[in-house]
């Protein structure tokens, strides 16, 4: 990353992280993406619709959590799970370059996209020059 910075509150390399036994959750690949305007945040959270997912900004933290909903037909109960813990959790810290009020989001196909843009003194801008 350049000037921007987001940084993440979830620095465990694994892909669970576990406090006690009812705190479990998963942590999300993410990928931060930054260009001129803003930063752009592709988090894969599989398995979590999205009236599951909750999006929020405290202070200078962003935060994401969801649920994960699993699709088992009719009265079939697994036999075997790969994923046993049923949360996604992410916490970053974002910079004062960026505007937390203009976070946009976006779910589809399993990924999160979270547009979150700089604010206007930290975008680069062009500076005409005039000829006399």
């Amino acid at each position: 990353m350049s000037n921007t910075e987001v940084r993440t509150r979830d620095t465990k390399t694994p892909a669970t992280t576990q406090a006690t036994p009812d705190t479990r959750v998963l942590v999300p690949r993410v990928d931060v993406i930054e260009d001129d305007a803003g930063i752009t945040l592709l988090a894969d959270v599989p398995g979590v619709p999205k009236d599951q997912l909750e999006l929020r900004v405290e202070g200078d933290t962003l935060t994401f959590e969801g649920t994960i909903t699993p699709l088992t037909p009719g009265q079939l109960e697994p036999v075997y799970a790969e994923v046993r813990v049923p949360r996604y959790r992410r916490a970053f810290t974002l910079s004062r370059e960026l505007d937390a009020s203009q976070i946009t989001a976006n779910l589809k196909d399993g990924v999160l996209n979270l547009r979150i843009p700089k604010q206007p003194h930290a975008q680069p801008r062009r500076i005409e020059i005039r000829a006399s």
